[in-house]
């Protein structure tokens, strides 16, 4: 991964790329159809509007939490770069002081 400070890991048998120790993403094996990237429940609904046959929510409570499927077959490397780029940005930015 050309993103700072990321390394790729495995996670339940399958690829995944972390940063500062938290998983951003996650890629298949040759036999699964989708991967999987960390979104904030507001970045998952721009994508899933802009791009609807590529990205769709994960089932159930995780997927309302932001984590997006990624359909391979219809997937754009630029497209899933650009997201993946924001779910990088979600692990990396600066935590907020608590007041």
């Amino acid at each position: 991964m050309s993103f700072p400070d990321t390394l790729e890991a495995s996670h339940m048998g399958h690829p995944d790329f972390r940063a500062r120790g938290k998983i951003f993403a996650t890629f298949p094996n040759r036999d699964q159809k989708a991967g999987m990237i960390k979104l904030t429940p507001e970045q998952q609904a721009v994508w899933i509007k802009d791009e609807p046959g590529m990205f769709e929510p994960v089932p159930g409570g995780w997927g309302r939490g932001g984590a997006t499927l990624v359909k391979l077959k219809t997937a754009k490397t630029a497209t899933v770069r650009r997201a993946m780029e924001d779910a990088w940005k979600n692990v990396t930015a600066p935590k907020k002081k608590l007041r």
